[in-house]
């Protein structure tokens, strides 16, 4: 929200105060408040009829620093609130004549007395942002009885902003105007159905602004050195979170807002679904699953999508008995031949439904101010929509899943959850404006938490379409409501990218698009796009994505590409727990796993599979590609050729095929069972390593799917020598990428093959002699 008039003016209709002059501190525990007048005060008459702003500063966590400005105090407390974990932190204060600070970790927030109301954020010797002389402002809207506070940080030269949920705009954030407000939009709009108040700058610090509301970010777009961010009301709450690495401040951020579960190894593989609108029973269902497994296509998740529910009766959690006559049945049927299952909900409750009355009646579904149930016609005529607020409608809408994972529903799709009203009353009292976005958190809490009690902590996933801060903790998401082309496409990734570095390891789309059908190029190119990513589903609006509807070579390309990501499972679920334990993503923009090389910080249109393999997805149907790889040895995963980095390339790739490349010094395990993503990892694993330089090492973990699986391997080279270490795992392999032969193999029987040199260990270490 802008309230300036170029530079130096403030808007017709808004008035405007800042700290200027700090006329006391008071220390407080481990906080301290920083009053200051908004006008230089040279006599006591001065500090009559004047506004007193008021700056508090604490630590919730080591390297993370609350700053909260405010006005009046008196308010009347409204929730909710995001979800903190604070912990434990060694604060140091500092208060003298020359400066206010305050020091957590290595997190340090200054204030000089002799420069006016001035903040600056240093962590260690490295200044990251700061607040300067009448950036932070108190703000009334006389013509709209309303108050706003805005906070503006410094934007430094060649500085980036990335995040602010899942935004399908361009990557950087530079000169764009970002509203935190969830919204049904598509990817082709600035509306975002993930709305996250953090954003990560390439200069490594992050900042989170704690507000469930509408926050306005104007970046780099009113004032162009500056990222500035309003709330309406008295008070404006924000962290600066710091860390060493742009990983470090994923670390940190999700240290406080929550870290994402890790997902069970069966959601890695290939999800497919009934589509949207389209008409399905058992004998569709079957023809689909039997079609791909007569085709060779692993198959790992089957997903009956809004119509397994009879129409104009969602969401009653009821199977349509005109087309599903025999659920449980159909549902073991499946499962008989190695599936799991997902079944489409949403929050809404249709008055068609069974569950309407009941849920009326008992004071389950969120109300308007006169006492009467919200309801409205768009997507089911009458639906009501669930307060999660009330303890008893949670309990109540758990119930009903909970007897669908009875009858043998793995996981749910957890749609929609952005078009809350606010014109409404809630059980608890909660602030309707404030439960705009906050309400998706208790939708997929409940739902994320039903399938932990009934199926255990190992085994809940959802595939969630709305999230706000914490959602991190309930995955999967999923990019929404994509059009069928590369323009869309594109569109997909940015969003992924953004989310990524918004707190959320885990994501995935709509392969192909969502609405309309794509042409036979896109669906190829979109399948390997789609396969090399976190998580993989097939889905879309009005028509079936089974490969063989397109053409004979999209079967080809996702057997390949289905069967590759099976293959990469050791490596890609040891990727996973990372992510999980570290809040970082699995799919990393090229600057997180790069920041210190500066033509990474733009780049979107490739990325980083975990921190060894890049890819980049081609968004034409003449297969040209542009990509640019970091310095450093690559080696194609898919061709095996090499590749000097730190340059640019520009190539041509059929549909089999495209850039993927492993990056140098890496230990790379590689499955032995491509049929699917659940397996015994360190069973027949091959190791496969990469251009290890001299006086570097390399390390492969295998975190296996249950306490029994574990690997550990390192490499380590000293000038012609490689030893190599391997605990763990039976029927392993190790293949030198590049070397053909060695002068001297000891502890391995070896041979040569077109990859390189394959070792079979015959004890724990290898040496090799080149």
């Amino acid at each position: 929200m802008k309230f300036t008039d170029g530079y130096w003016m403030v808007r017709e209709g808004y008035n405007m105060q800042s700290p200027v002059d700090i006329r006391d501190v008071v220390q407080k525990g481990d906080s301290m408040t920083v009053y200051t007048a908004t006008k230089r005060v040279e006599k006591k008459g001065d500090t009559l009829n004047a506004t007193l702003l008021k700056s508090t500063f604490s630590s919730p966590m080591p390297n993370v620093i609350r700053v909260r400005l405010n006005r009046h105090a008196g308010g009347v407390k409204k929730s909710p609130e995001f979800e903190l974990y604070e912990s434990e932190t060694n604060v140091q204060m500092t208060h003298n004549d020359d400066e206010i600070a305050l020091q957590s970790g290595e997190l340090r927030v200054s204030i000089k007395k002799n420069t006016g109301y001035a903040t600056e954020f240093h962590y260690g010797n490295r200044r990251l942002t700061g607040s300067a002389f009448k950036r932070a402002a108190h703000i009334e809207a006389k013509a709209e009885g309303k108050t706003y506070f805005r906070e503006q940080l410094d934007l430094g030269i060649g500085e980036y902003v990335y995040g602010l949920g899942e935004r399908f705009t361009p990557f950087v954030k530079n000169g764009q105007v970002v509203d935190i407000w969830n919204e049904d939009g598509g990817t082709s709009s600035e509306q975002a159905y993930k709305n996250i108040p953090f954003y990560l700058s390439n200069k490594g610090y992050g900042v989170f602004v704690n507000h469930p509301e509408k926050v306005s970010f104007e970046v780099a777009s009113e004032n162009v050195s500056k990222v500035q961010f309003s709330v309406e009301g008295e008070t404006l709450e924000y962290f600066i979170i710091g860390g060493e690495t742009p990983k470090d401040v994923l670390d940190n951020y999700t240290k406080l807002t929550g870290k994402p579960a890790l997902p069970p190894a069966w959601t890695f593989g290939l999800w497919l679904t009934t589509s949207f609108t389209t008409d399905y029973d058992e004998a569709t269902v079957n023809h689909f699953v039997d079609g791909m497994s007569e085709r060779d296509l692993p198959l790992s998740v089957f997903h009956f999508d809004c119509f397994w529910m009879k129409e104009y009766q969602w969401t009653d959690f009821e199977w349509d008995k005109d087309v599903f006559p025999d659920p449980a049945g159909l549902l073991k049927r499946l499962k008989d031949k190695g599936l799991k299952i997902c079944v489409w909900i949403n929050p809404y409750i249709a008055e068609k439904s069974v569950l309407f009355d009941e849920g009326m009646e008992n004071g389950y579904l969120v109300k308007r101010p006169d006492g009467s149930i919200w309801q409205w016609d768009l997507w089911q005529a009458g639906m009501g929509l669930v307060d999660f607020t009330n303890p008893a409608a949670v309990d109540w809408y758990k119930g009903k899943l909970a007897e669908l994972v009875d009858q043998g529903v793995d996981c749910f799709k957890t749609d929609f959850g952005e078009r809350i009203p606010t014109d409404v009353v809630y059980h608890d009292g909660s602030d309707p404006v404030k439960m705009h976005n906050y309400y998706t958190f208790l939708y997929n809490k409940a739902v994320f938490e039903v399938l932990e009690e009934k199926l255990g902590k190992n085994e809940a996933a959802l595939f969630a379409r709305s999230a706000t801060v914490g959602g991190q903790q309930f995955p999967v998401h999923w990019g929404g409501d994509c059009s069928s082309n590369y323009e869309s496409m594109a569109e997909s990734l940015r969003g992924g990218l953004s989310l990524g570095v918004s707190g959320f390891s885990f994501w995935s789309h709509d392969i192909s698009g969502f609405e309309m059908t794509a042409p036979a190029d896109v669906y190829k190119r979109w399948v390997q796009f789609g396969l090399l990513s976190s998580h993989s589903r097939l889905h879309g609006n009005e028509s079936y994505r089974v490969p063989w509807l397109f053409d004979e070579e999209a079967v080809d390309v996702l057997r390949k590409f289905t069967k590759l990501k099976n293959s990469l499972m050791p490596y890609l679920f040891n990727q996973a727990a990372e992510s999980a334990a570290r809040g970082i993503p699995m799919m990393r923009p090229m600057f997180l796993e790069f920041p210190e090389d500066p033509t990474c910080g733009p780049l979107d249109l490739q990325y980083m599979f975990g921190d060894s393999i890049l890819v980049a997805p081609i968004f034409n149907e003449q297969g040209d590609v542009t990509y640019y790889l970091p310095a450093g040895k690559w080696t194609g995963l898919l061709d095996g050729q090499t590749k000097e980095g730190g340059r640019w390339y520009s190539e041509n790739y059929d549909f089999m095929s495209l850039p993927v490349f492993v990056r140098e010094g890496t230990l790379l395990a590689v499955g032995s069972d491509d049929s699917k993503p659940d397996y015994d990892y360190a069973n027949g694993v091959t190791l496969h390593l990469f251009d290890l330089e001299d006086g570097k090492t390399a390390s492969a973990n295998i975190i296996g799917i249950d306490t029994k699986q574990q690997l550990e391997a390192s490499a380590a080279r000293s000038g012609n020598e490689i030893k190599i270490s391997v605990s763990g795992g039976q029927n392993v392999k190790i293949v030198l990428r590049g070397i053909s032969s060695a002068s001297s193999v000891d502890g391995a029987s070896n041979e040569a093959s077109e990859q390189g040199l394959v070792l079979t260990p015959a004890g724990g270490r290898v040496t090799v002699t080149l």
